[in-house]
């Protein structure tokens, strides 16, 4: 009789199949390359197939291998699935709970959140894991974070989504601007400005330029950034103008600076935050529970 594939021998499998190298796929299991090296072989062993093709500075998986490794991610979600149903019968908002955040939210949000989180359901256990959109979300297919605060719209398939409020950007500009004779600013008045953007993989740069409806072509993008603090003090030393969600100036981002924001005269130029988890998860109730927590706290 063909013995059974365990749990830990699929997780190595698709481990490797999302590195293609051993000593990664054995660190992000926490085991040693020849423990993972040896679950491998004995799951071909058992399934009578090779699922890995080894070669001197490349691992590459068989095409039944990627099809065994899509089946063994179900698997290991629905397991997964199966422990937080069990985890939903103990009281609301407790147990573990693996959050991703987005960078451009993370930092101004996150640290009093946090703290009232913890002194309101004391045993919530929050493991926090600090990515851009695109990795998140894989990893949010993969089981790997239970639900995701991020900027809305972004594309996914197999989630539910709970947007939570509406986060305005504001124009950062150097304390001696033009612009600073006027109390707010149209998007007209960006044509032809010298616009700091953060680089390609930011969702805050996609969902700026779509609230104001500008195309980048039609702005002069100086430099481009990793951060908004490298942003920040771009503009400060005058190299140009930026936008700013309002949830990074009320957390004190142009503190030490003499950068002046204007607001915009239209009320929709915002991005959404909000969570978004898998269509599949049985803790569906307590991450609404927990859009709702942080809905009003920072409201």
């Amino acid at each position: 009789m063909m013995h059974l594939p365990s749990l830990k021998q699929l997780k190595y499998l698709c481990a490797v199949a999302e590195h293609r190298h051993f000593g990664h796929a054995a660190k992000a299991c926490h085991v040693s390359q020849s423990t993972l090296s040896a679950g491998i072989q004995e799951l071909e062993s058992q399934l009578g197939t090779g699922l890995v093709e080894r070669h001197n500075k490349q691992v590459m998986m068989t095409p039944l291998g990627e099809d065994i490794c899509r089946q063994a991610q179900s698997i290991l979600l629905a397991v997964d699935d199966l422990m937080a149903t069990c985890e939903t019968q103990a009281a609301p908002l407790s147990g573990r709970l693996r959050l991703g955040v987005i960078p451009t939210v993370a930092p101004y949000i996150l640290p009093k959140l946090l703290n009232q989180l913890r002194r309101t359901h004391p045993q919530l256990r929050v493991f926090i894991r600090e990515e851009m959109s695109r990795p998140l979300t894989e990893a949010l297919h993969r089981g790997e974070l239970d639900v995701l605060l991020l900027a809305l719209p972004y594309p996914a398939n197999g989630v539910n989504l709970m947007p939570l409020f509406d986060d305005r950007f504001v124009l950062a500009v150097p304390k001696d601007h033009a612009m600073l004779a006027q109390t707010s600013v149209s998007i007209d008045s960006l044509g032809g400005s010298e616009l700091l953007l953060l680089e390609d993989g930011h969702c805050l740069r996609d969902h700026a330029l779509e609230a104001c409806k500008l195309n980048p072509r039609d702005l002069r993008v100086p430099y481009q950034a990793t951060s908004l603090t490298t942003i920040v003090q771009m503009v400060a030393n005058g190299i140009g103008i930026t936008l700013l969600p309002q949830m990074a100036v009320n957390a004190r981002i142009l503190s030490g600076t003499q950068i002046r924001t204007l607001p915009f005269d239209d009320a929709h130029i915002a991005r959404t935050i909000g969570l978004m988890w898998r269509a599949t998860s049985p803790r569906q109730t307590e991450y609404r529970m927990l859009g709702d927590f942080i809905r009003q706290f920072y409201l």
